[in-house]
């Protein structure tokens, strides 16, 4: 079955389209948390940042610059936040790679926590050591 993304690129729901290219599609978000809040999705169908290519990640940051500049330029928000989520703990409510590139203000509303845990040096870099890289 078709994501809302995939129908919204092929133009079986209407969008506003703000930017395209061989790999990538932005458009504004139907629920504009503030003015100017874009998504920008894969043309193909992934479900996390995990499946796509490196040229498909790189698409989809290169398009969030380009609009993040766009929003200054028009919103002059004080802040813009760019997010990515992967799979429902991650936050992703849509199964279909995507970003918001989402302008912010001062007391919007908009808000992301979480609880630092602040393990110490040795710590981390046995972490660190655990990456397969």
């Amino acid at each position: 079955m078709a994501t809302v993304f995939e129908k919204l690129l092929t133009g079986e729901w209407p969008c506003a389209k703000v930017y395209e290219d061989e790999h990538v599609f932005a458009f504004m978000d139907a629920g504009q948390v503030n003015e100017g809040h874009v998504i920008v999705a894969t043309k193909r169908p992934h479900e996390t940042l995990l499946d796509c290519s490196d040229d498909e990640a790189a698409a989809l940051m290169r398009a969030a610059r380009r609009i993040a500049i766009a929003l200054q330029a028009a919103f002059q928000p004080a802040g813009i936040t760019v997010l990515q989520a992967n799979k429902p703990a991650g936050w992703q409510t849509v199964p279909h790679l995507h970003l918001h590139v989402l302008p912010r203000h001062a007391g919007d509303g908009v808000e992301l926590s979480w609880p630092r845990k602040n393990p110490g040096i040795e710590r981390l870099r046995e972490l660190a050591a655990q990456l397969p890289l």
